[in-house]
């Protein structure tokens, strides 16, 4: 039986860029200057037309100054990420273990 990893939450990645590049009140000329992407990429993330590369997240968690993992969180929205025992800080709200 082969058992499939529950979908990612794709949606979370615009609304995290919107919501730190809201938080460093940048604009998208100011996060392209300090990423070396183009304006256009990321109004397109942004708007949830495209996800990017790992090099665009690379690039993005590093003019933020936090780890990728951080920004990857949002994708387990939901559901327990790997590794995380269910009713851990890391588990979703309603995940086996936790409380209701």
């Amino acid at each position: 039986m082969t058992i499939l990893p529950p979908d990612p939450n794709l949606d979370g990645l615009p609304r995290t860029l919107a919501r730190l590049r809201r938080e460093h009140r940048w604009s998208y000329d100011d996060l392209a200057e300090r990423t070396g992407l183009s304006r256009r990429t990321l109004i397109e993330i942004e708007q949830g037309r495209t996800v990017g590369t790992i090099a665009t997240w690379h690039a993005l968690s590093h003019a933020f100054g936090i780890p990728l993992d951080g920004l990857f969180s949002v994708l387990c929205e939901g559901h327990t990420p790997p590794g995380a025992a269910p009713g851990s800080p890391g588990a979703a709200p309603g995940s086996p273990g936790t409380a209701p």
